[in-house]
């Protein structure tokens, strides 16, 4: 037995249509009508698992997960969310595992942005 990869990434929201129409603008992720989306990884994505103890300050306390999505061009896309808008939530950071920007959706989640 193995865990072939993750099967999809739930949770619930106030709001799904406007939370669904940012997705849409901000990340480019068009969802169903069945408010989800299937994203295909390319051949080199890697999907982390990865425990953060409780009091780790990486995101805020009070959000239990993160999203991190995989991109490539991590430029361009700093570029389209300065042009809609969005804020960088603070400066990029390049280490041996590649380059990190953080940005938040409209109910403060943290999201990730990463480029290998």
């Amino acid at each position: 037995m193995k865990v072939k990869g993750f099967g999809g990434i739930f949770w619930r929201t106030k709001d799904v249509v406007s939370l669904r129409n940012w997705y849409k603008e901000t990340l480019g992720i068009s969802m169903e009508e069945w408010n989800g989306a299937i994203i295909k990884p390319d051949a080199d994505n890697e999907t982390i698992f990865s425990l953060f103890k409780e009091d780790s300050n990486y995101f805020p306390e009070e959000q239990s997960v993160m999203l991190n999505f995989q991109v490539e061009n991590i430029e361009a896309w700093m570029e389209h969310f300065n042009k809609i808008g969005i804020p960088l939530l603070k400066q990029p950071e390049k280490s041996e595992y590649g380059t990190f920007i953080w940005i938040s959706d409209p109910e403060g989640r943290w999201i990730e942005i990463w480029e290998r």
